[in-house]
């Protein structure tokens, strides 16, 4: 059993996200055209490059999230770069000022993050969004008893992944991909399928 997450442990774990990004960017960017402009894999790829680049500053989980959230703002731009780091700021100011932490200090993290992405975004379950891998990770997450931090993360990797398939059934209900209506139906969303990843990194990278 694993009762801390160290701030280097978290990085590594950054670290593995970007990976799985960058090598899974044109298979997003694939996903994205059949629904939007084509340009996820893209934008998630420059997006985490810098998310990744600002994760080696910070003495505690608060500070360098913060440097991650801002960074991700201020030196790109889209709708890509905004929920990131609404996300990564919202998990900043539910951080704790140390260098490790347990597994209720992470469901709160990850929760206040959460609540971050709320604040720029109605989007909910079922409207085939990064909402459908998004909601469901920190609430599976929350659900996961015991002290085994690895477990909170691994709850959260297999929620976030079923959400996302399961925007394959799903109708497009905001953005671009609302105006095709049940033409989005039999393909997942691309933004669920690259949040989901970066569930699935963090988990394996423990």
């Amino acid at each position: 059993m694993k009762t801390k997450l160290t701030i280097d442990e978290f990085r590594l774990m950054v670290e593995a996200a970007n990976k799985t990004i960058q090598s899974r960017a044109e298979e997003f960017s694939k996903l994205d055209a059949a629904l939007g402009d084509g340009d996820h894999g893209e934008a998630m790829s420059t997006a985490f490059g810098v998310i990744e680049k600002s994760s080696k500053t910070g003495e505690n989980f608060r500070k360098m999230l913060g440097d991650m959230g801002f960074g991700v703002m201020l030196e790109t731009s889209g709708s890509t770069s905004t929920l990131l780091g609404a996300f990564l700021l919202g998990m900043s100011e539910g951080a704790p000022t140390t260098s490790e932490i347990d597994a209720e200090g992470l469901k709160r993290m990850f929760r206040s993050g959460l609540d971050g992405v709320k604040k720029n975004t109605r989007a909910l379950v079922g409207d085939k969004t990064i909402m459908d891998a998004l909601i469901p990770a920190v609430e599976a997450m929350e659900a996961t008893k015991g002290e085994d931090v690895k477990a909170v993360l691994e709850a959260g990797a297999k929620a976030a992944s079923e959400g996302a398939e399961a925007t394959k059934d799903m109708i497009a209900k905001l953005g671009r991909a609302r105006n095709l209506g049940e033409k989005t139906l039999g393909h997942v969303d691309a933004g669920a399928t690259s949040w989901a990843s970066i569930f699935d990194s963090f988990a394996k990278a423990l």
